[in-house]
Order: C-alpha cells, then sequence, then structure tokens
C-alpha cells in the first residue's frame, strides 16, 4: 500500500519472467496490489518446446491463452508494444498509450541479431521463432527427400559468438541424427557442430562437456570447439582461426541481444538491464526490476527467468507488504536436453566470475547440486515439464511456487538421485 492506495504495479513482457512474477506478485499480494501486464501479444508461448516444431509438432499446440488466467486473477492484460521507460516520471511508453507506475518488473526478453556476423541471416536456417522452425522443418524435408534419392549431404550446425544459451541447437543436432537414423537416410547425411565456445555448453561446466563429447562419438557427429565465426559464404563458414567448414544446410543459433533496449536504464552494450544479482533491482533503481533475458545475467534459460521473476516479485511483495523477502536469486539451472533416444538431465549451481571472457561457471562450493544423467526416462520428466508449465499460467498461476511445484520438484529429486551424479 502507498499512502492508503493499493501500489501500482506494471509488468512488461508476456514470457516465463513476466507471467510468474506478475502471477506470483497476485498470489502473495491478493487485492493489495492493481496489476497491469503488458504483452506485444494475448497468448503465451512455450518456447523450450519449439524444438519439435522441425519434425512435425502444430506450433498451435505451444500456445496459453492470456486473457483468460490474467482475467481470472484481476490482472489488466494490455496488448501493446513496449517502447520507452522513463523512470524519473515513472511513465511506461508504449505504441498505443502511456502508463504510470508505483513499481515495475522489465520482462520484455531477447531477440537475436544473426547480421553481426556477415552472410549469417542469407545463408543459415535460424530457430529462434516458432515460423524460423516451420522453415527449418521444410530444410529437414528436404534433407531426407534427398537423402533418401541417394544424394551425399552435409549438414553444419553453428553456435555464434554472443549466443546466451545454445541449448536448443544442441538438442536440436541430437534429434536429427535420431530422425534421421530411424528413416534409414542417417548414413547420407554428413553432421558437423562449431562452436565459439572453448568447451560443449561451456557455462554448465565439464559434466555437461563429457556428456557431449560421448554423444558425439556416439553418434558419428564430428564437433568443434573454439571455432568462432567470421563471415557465413553459399556453401561455407570462415572461421576466426583461419578454418572453412562447408556446409549443404546450416542451422545456426545468433547472437542475442535485448528485446527491447532501454537508454534511460543502465545496461551492457547489448541493452540487457544491468540488476542487482540477488533482489534483481536495476542498479540505480530501487523501483524497477529486471528478469529473465531482459537482465544482464549472463545465461539466458527459462528456469532462471522463473528463480528471478520469483526473486524480484518476493523482494517487491516484501516491501509492499512491510515484511522480509523470503528468498533471493541464487542461480541454479535445471534443464532436460531432448534427443529423441533419450534426454540427458542437468542441474547446475552457477555462480558470477567478474572476468568478461567467461562470466559465469560452475559454482565450486556447491557441486553437490551439480548433478548431470541421460537416460531415456528423462524423456518422461521433460514431456512431465510441457504439460504442468503451461497448465499452471493457464490457471494464473506461478510455476515455481506453491503445492504443486513442491510435488514436481520432489519427483525430480527422486529421479536425479537415481539416474544423475
Amino acid at each position: 500500500m502507498i499512502n492508503g492506495k493499493s501500489a501500482n504495479v506494471v509488468v512488461l513482457g508476456g514470457g516465463f519472467g513476466g507471467l510468474e512474477a506478475a502471477f506470483y506478485l497476485r498470489m502473495k499480494l491478493g487485492d493489495r496490489a492493481n496489476i497491469s501486464l503488458v504483452s506485444d501479444r494475448d497468448y503465451f508461448l512455450f518456447k523450450p518446446n519449439t524444438i519439435y516444431i522441425p519434425f512435425g509438432l502444430d506450433p498451435d499446440k505451444l500456445k496459453v491463452d492470456l486473457k483468460r488466467p490474467t482475467h481470472r486473477r484481476n490482472i489488466t492484460l494490455i496488448k501493446d508494444r513496449v517502447r520507452e521507460i522513463d523512470p524519473d516520471a515513472k511513465k511506461v511508453g508504449m505504441e498505443g498509450r502511456t502508463l504510470t507506475y508505483d513499481h515495475l518488473i522489465v520482462a520484455t526478453g531477447s531477440d537475436m541479431r544473426p547480421e553481426e556476423i556477415p552472410g549469417l541471416r542469407e545463408n543459415a536456417q535460424t530457430i529462434w521463432t516458432p515460423r524460423e522452425m516451420l522453415r527449418l522443418r521444410l530444410a529437414f524435408y528436404d534433407l531426407l527427400e534427398k537423402a533418401r534419392e541417394g544424394e551425399h549431404r552435409r549438414v553444419l550446425f553453428l553456435v555464434a559468438p554472443n549466443n546466451k544459451c545454445a541449448g536448443p541447437l544442441y538438442e536440436l543436432v541430437f534429434m536429427l541424427d535420431t530422425w534421421l537414423r530411424r528413416k534409414k537416410v542417417r548414413a547420407n547425411v554428413d553432421l558437423t557442430w562449431s562452436t565459439y565456445e572453448q568447451s560443449y555448453i561451456q557455462a554448465f561446466g565439464p559434466r555437461l562437456h563429457d556428456v557431449v563429447t560421448g554423444e558425439f562419438e556416439r553418434r558419428v557427429i564430428a564437433g568443434h570447439t573454439g571455432f568462432a565465426a567470421e563471415r557465413v559464404e553459399p556453401g561455407a563458414v570462415h572461421y576466426q582461426n583461419g578454418e572453412i567448414l562447408p556446409y549443404d544446410l546450416l542451422v545456426t543459433f545468433s547472437p542475442y541481444v535485448a528485446e527491447v533496449a532501454y537508454p534511460t536504464l543502465p545496461g551492457d552494450e547489448r541493452g540487457f538491464v544491468e540488476t542487482n544479482l540477488a533482489s534483481r533491482q536495476v542498479v540505480g533503481h530501487p523501483d524497477i526490476y529486471a528478469v529473465g533475458d531482459a537482465g544482464n545475467f549472463p545465461v539466458k534459460q527459462a528456469f532462471l527467468a522463473f528463480l528471478q521473476a520469483d526473486a524480484a516479485a518476493e523482494h517487491l511483495s516484501a516491501r509492499i507488504l512491510g515484511t522480509e523477502p523470503e528468498t533471493a536469486f541464487e542461480p541454479t539451472s535445471m534443464c532436460v536436453m531432448e534427443q529423441f533416444d533419450k534426454a540427458t538431465f542437468a542441474q547446475v549451481p552457477l555462480r558470477l566470475t567478474g572476468v568478461p571472457e567467461k562470466p559465469i561457471e560452475v559454482d565450486p562450493e556447491a557441486l553437490e547440486a551439480y548433478k548431470v544423467g541421460s537416460y531415456a526416462a528423462w524423456r518422461l520428466g521433460k514431456k512431465a515439464l510441457g504439460y504442468y508449465l503451461p497448465f499452471r499460467f493457464a490457471l494464473g498461476n506461478p510455476f515455481h511456487a506453491g503445492v504443486p511445484w513442491k510435488g514436481m520438484e520432489a519427483g525430480l529429486k527422486v529421479m536425479s538421485g537415481l539416474m544423475a551424479k
């Protein structure tokens, strides 16, 4: 409450961080805050499962309509595109209107900038949106037909410099390998992997690197680390180390940038907003929080966005209620990497290093929480998350909170105890 009135909270963004924050705030505050959610679309997209689109999934199955859950939770849904923030006047400028706020949560996410690598946009299949994944589906089916006709094809996967989370591309190379084997054409397709990272999935430490190395060997995928793309030509990628790799089909995960840049807020050269780690408050602006991909945490991932959104919403709720926050952001990644024949679970405690060349690493003081395991059964865990999360959001509930999450968490702990180490 502010001067006896309900606090006016505005949440920018209808993705993982924005919805988690809005629903968490309502759960904690009840009617003690007016909450508005601004999104440029009136649905939520379960983006992690867009990896299935190239193999036949209907993208509409990944959408959750936002009108019902926001109405259910008395959250005002505003479909508009954010343009600017005036922190001094406490106003948000959009294409169609201006909003005032007492407290603001920025969760407008990230975007891709393939043009940073000359020729990348023109010659590569990118994987950021459902539309791009549908184009990749056509490319994969064209690949399949040519392989069936006996043509030998070369597929090159490329993680570009300044990519902040390459996990989905790792999933796609493994999924494509399994898919081609099941179609009995794998012998006609060469798969090659290249990444600017010094090790595979570098941010998540040596155990994930070892898993990927083993999978590349098992699947006969040529892997290259320390290959930073310099430019792309039709049929060939040139790297900064002087190497050149050929391709018939190039699939890439591009450099990340902020979806919306806010010049009035402190941020880095890519537009990511500078925050305090634990609370997610924007540096110098205590009434503004930045969560998920919009903030400057170096790894961009859905589970980390949930943790950040919960921390920001908890901190803000405590301020409004006059209590102490019960949680803060402690970065631990949790993911399940699909491969079609099995999946890999990873739980990775992280810490900031302060070193620009390698800003994040596995926390050496929390190695007991560092777990990795690959089994077919983990595919069930990925499917369960794919059903549970949209279900929670469709009801207007936060994902990473409440009794249902505790049950899900208990199940993951049992599975990780049996099938991860």
